[in-house]
């Protein structure tokens, strides 16, 4: 199977959402940080050292297309090249985008 390694791109937050709808004061998410990268060989289990399993439920479904050679580029005409996507976790409040590519076939 591939190997796919997942890298934080970005770290956001929206303030003014978090200001009106969340409980307590937050932040920027403390799960990941911006450059982190992490690498699997496993299409479906988490990696362990993932620290956030809603976000790796988010992407994991990039992940497992693109492990079982499938591809958001040509295929799908989105991405610029087959072997990378852009996806993120779906926290409203401070969302994390990653870069996703696989690194070996």
């Amino acid at each position: 199977m591939a190997k796919c390694k997942i890298t934080v791109l970005k770290k956001t937050f929206y303030e003014e959402l978090a200001n009106e709808y969340c409980q307590k004061k937050t932040g920027l998410c403390e799960a990941f940080e911006e450059g982190q990268e992490f690498i699997t060989e496993h299409a479906i289990k988490q990696p362990e050292d993932f620290p956030c399993g809603w976000a790796w439920s988010d992407i994991q479904k990039c992940v497992l297309t693109m492990m079982q050679g499938g591809n958001f580029g040509s295929t799908w005409q989105w991405m610029k090249d087959d072997d990378t996507m852009i996806a993120c976790c779906t926290d409203g409040i401070r969302p994390v985008i990653f870069k996703i590519e696989i690194i070996e076939r």
